[in-house]
């Protein structure tokens, strides 16, 4: 498939100027680092390494993207904008000394915000990504631009963020289309023996292979350690009979597929574990099938929550059963039974289902992934639909 290109991202700046010229604000910086880089790439396509980086937003000039010098050459090879300025502030976000740069010319931040803007036509400024940025930048864009308004920009970028574009809809597909190779390799090896960190390497690889650009995460638990809820992979071994919970998460291109489906090692669950697993699968069906009937968002929930109370299963229900997808594993929308909006077409969602510390049984989850539609929902991952569907046609409780 085609890559996102330069004109999605043109798009997207021309859509944050049109709300900061609502918002009347004359500045924007928009906020990424390696870990919390969702904003940055949604407006630049740049992913720092080791480093932060913020991308200067005016009216009438193009974007400045600012990094530090380690991640200069990574900048220049991911950012469709390429006016790319050396910043000292936007080094290391986890050394807590000040790295001793060689033969760097370092420029400030207040000269790059002078060379796109007069200084005394600042009148508003905001910061997109405020929640994960450090104090220690926070005050040092305070010092050298703060003395006109500040208004908090998250909701800039997050409103946009919650539509998808024609583009970030084939991207999400591909993204999907990788998981499940990566997913179903995990469902096809007897795991039997293993321990849960080879078990999951299986998924890993196979994704990696597949062309996923990172692994953003593997939960991995059998047994008992199934109730540790999101429990990273170690060294026990899978036993046969064993409940497994293993979720794959990848990324590719920036956005983020995970899927996750309950099951046994050995594949012969008893009577109780099949009878868990099918209350799993059909709260979600349930929740799947109400979108198509246009309900609230909150009524799509409680009609989650009334078929666990329904079952007797209403304490082990610990998280609300849906959330927005995208940039980040998990963001908006996240509804719960009080939401009184309705879903709408260009939302994507995933079904994130959940049963925890059922006795005798242990945890699990089913997760996949949709675009909201006016016909209902498009399926993102065909492997765990498929499984889903496939389930529910042939198990009866």
């Amino acid at each position: 498939m085609e890559r996102l290109g330069k004109k999605e991202f043109e798009g997207r700046i021309k859509k944050v100027r049109e709300k900061m010229e609502k918002k009347d604000i004359d500045v924007l910086f928009i906020y990424g680092d390696e870990y919390r880089c969702e904003n940055l790439r949604y407006v630049s396509n740049y992913w720092p390494l080791f480093e932060r980086g913020m991308l200067v937003v005016v009216k009438d000039k193009d974007p400045v993207l600012l990094v530090s010098p380690e991640c200069e050459h990574l900048a220049k090879e991911m950012s469709v904008w390429q006016d790319i300025r050396l910043i000292r502030e936007i080094g290391m976000s986890y050394v807590p000394e000040e790295v001793g740069f060689t033969n760097i010319e370092f420029t400030k931040i207040a000269d790059v915000v002078n060379d796109l803007i007069n200084h005394g036509d600042i009148k508003r400024f905001s910061i997109c990504g405020v929640d994960a940025m450090s104090v220690i930048l926070y005050n040092q864009i305070f010092a050298e631009i703060g003395d006109s308004e500040f208004v908090n920009g998250d909701d800039l970028l997050y409103d946009l963020r919650l539509f998808k574009s024609a583009a970030e809809i084939e991207t999400l597909k591909k993204a999907w289309e990788i998981c499940d190779i990566g997913y179903k390799a995990i469902l096809d090896a007897d795991l039997r023996g293993l321990t849960e960190i080879q078990a999951a390497a299986i998924g890993e690889k196979a994704a990696r292979d597949a062309g996923a650009e990172h692994i953003v995460f593997s939960v991995f638990a059998s047994g008992e350690r199934t109730n540790t809820v999101i429990g990273r992979p170690t060294e026990k071994k899978i036993m046969d009979g064993e409940l497994v919970m293993s979720a794959l998460a990848i990324k590719y291109d920036g956005y983020i597929a995970s899927n996750e489906w309950p099951f046994v090692a050995g594949g012969n669950p008893t009577k109780d574990q099949l009878d868990f697993i099918y209350h799993l699968v059909k709260a979600e069906d349930i929740g799947i099938q109400s979108i198509k009937q246009g309900l609230k968002a909150g009524d799509v929930v409680k009609r989650v929550s009334r078929y666990f109370k329904e079952n007797n299963l209403e304490k082990h229900d610990l998280y609300p059963p849906i959330h927005g997808n995208g940039l980040a594993e998990a963001e908006s929308p996240y509804p719960d039974e009080n939401s009184d909006y309705n879903f709408e077409s260009g939302m994507g969602i995933n079904f994130d289902v959940s049963l925890f510390g059922v006795p005798n049984i242990g945890s699990n989850r089913i997760e996949e992934g949709f675009i909201v539609s006016g016909n209902g929902l498009v399926t993102l991952s065909k492997l765990i639909s498929g499984l889903r569907e496939n389930f529910l046609r042939t198990v009866k409780i």
